[in-house]
């Protein structure tokens, strides 16, 4: 449980929290947008991060390469583009709880769930079902429909939605594993979030990839809403296969690559059936130009298509970033902020059913984010928060999102935020 004994809903009590963070220089590094000519308190990380103030230089070096290099980029100056991805895999191994070999900035987010599908979904007569989380993000939703379609498969036969208790919210990770084991020899496949984008639920990753592999089914995570935000250690977990987007939490600008894990009990299998390209093909034969594909080891081998250049700049200002804070420092904060959150949200909505928070009180089946269900007012209590400066995140039909991110967030943020909430709903709920 979230202990909020030592809280106080007061401006010098955040204020002594803020001189007390070891990461309070870490909001310098960051370009805070403007609502009506003032910096806006930004809670929306969760959605997209906001820009280092690296990520111009970042670029601008790449630009000059182009420039002054052209073609001989690829193979000429400190960072050559031929291996370029290779900057990258440091601090994404620490992210994601991985070794170098098993990860790979490339592509973007979906695109990677269907490439990882034509691997990791091998459905048989026998062995065909998959199960998912019911109201997963729409591409996941929209991927799993057409993956199984495309193997001439009917999604309402194979894929197994599982919902909340009656009453509920939230999954219960007995309910996810008691699924799996009735599934059992019939299940391919767990594919669903890591960590659920409207809830902000965090799924007990470790015990839904052993049960899942118990069966003899394969596990994988999208992982878009949890790296950069929580502990994440899939390599031990066992996890099969994940992929990420690197534009929420990961800072690293709109669209931009997405990356992918593929865990090594995979990395030397030339037999599992891909989509290939010639950048996965061994880099030591590339320019051989041959027939016959040969997977690079690890996750490089379910590369496509050469790097690209101006967006792994982007996402590696924030990936150094992320390397000088480290993920246990940031989850530290993390927790703290979020559970001020909670307790200043408590203080203002009492008993009084205004607002309810959907997502788990435990730290460790949340990150930063608390979805907040709002019973009144609706959609006029987050307009008000916008007019005052407020950025978070709306959903349909009635949650407001609010994601206070260690990085650049402070406690100060989250007094101010509870302030406006209180004003919010005296006017509207």
């Amino acid at each position: 449980m979230s202990t909020s004994t030592n809280f106080e809903f007061s401006y010098s009590f955040a204020k002594s929290m803020d001189e007390a963070d070891p990461l309070r220089s870490f909001r310098q590094k960051f370009i805070f947008p403007k609502v009506d000519g003032k910096e806006a308190i930004y809670f929306c990380g969760n959605s997209l991060g906001l820009q280092p103030k690296s990520t111009q230089n970042y670029i601008q070096k790449e630009l000059n390469n182009w420039a002054d290099k052209a073609v001989d980029g690829h193979f000429h100056g400190e960072d050559a583009w031929y291996h370029i991805r290779k900057k990258s895999k440091p601090a994404l191994a620490a992210i994601v709880g991985a070794h170098e070999h098993e990860v790979v900035a490339m592509n973007n987010l979906t695109s990677n769930l269907h490439f990882l599908m034509v691997s990791f979904y091998q459905p048989t007569d026998n062995r065909f079902k998959i199960i998912t989380e019911a109201g997963a993000f729409p591409s996941d939703m929209y991927m799993l429909e057409t993956q199984v379609k495309f193997r001439g498969l009917n999604p309402d036969e194979v894929i197994i939605e599982l919902s909340p208790r009656a009453g509920e919210h939230t999954l219960k990770t007995e309910d996810i594993i008691a699924a799996i084991q009735e599934a059992g020899d019939s299940l391919a496949l767990v594919m669903m979030a890591g960590l659920q984008y409207y809830t902000g639920q965090v799924f007990d990753m470790k015990a839904i990839t052993d049960a899942a592999h118990q069966v003899g089914a394969k596990a994988g995570f999208d992982l878009a809403h949890a790296a950069g935000n929580v502990k994440l250690a899939l390599h031990d977990w066992e996890v099969d296969f994940a992929t990420w987007c690197s534009y929420k939490y990961m800072n690293s600008g709109p669209g931009n690559v997405s990356g992918i894990f593929v865990h090594e009990r995979h990395a030397e299998r030339p037999d599992l059936v891909r989509f290939a390209g010639w950048w996965g093909h061994d880099e030591g034969e590339r320019f051989k130009m041959e027939k016959g594909f040969k997977p690079m080891y690890g996750a490089d081998g379910w590369q496509l298509a050469n790097s690209n250049v101006l967006a792994l700049a982007a996402h590696q200002a924030s990936l150094d970033i992320f390397q000088e804070a480290g993920m246990d420092s940031l989850r530290a904060k993390s927790e703290k902020l979020t559970a001020y959150l909670e307790f200043l949200i408590q203080e203002i909505s009492g008993d009084s059913g205004v607002l309810e928070i959907i997502t788990p009180n435990h730290k460790d089946e949340r990150g930063c984010q608390l979805s907040l269900l709002v019973h009144k007012g609706g959609k006029a209590v987050f307009d008000e928060f916008y007019r005052n400066g407020i950025v978070g995140d709306w959903r349909h039909p009635n949650v407001i999102r609010i994601a206070p991110t260690p990085l650049y967030n402070s406690f100060m943020d989250v007094y101010q935020f509870a302030e406006i909430l209180k004003q919010s709903l005296q006017k509207f709920a």
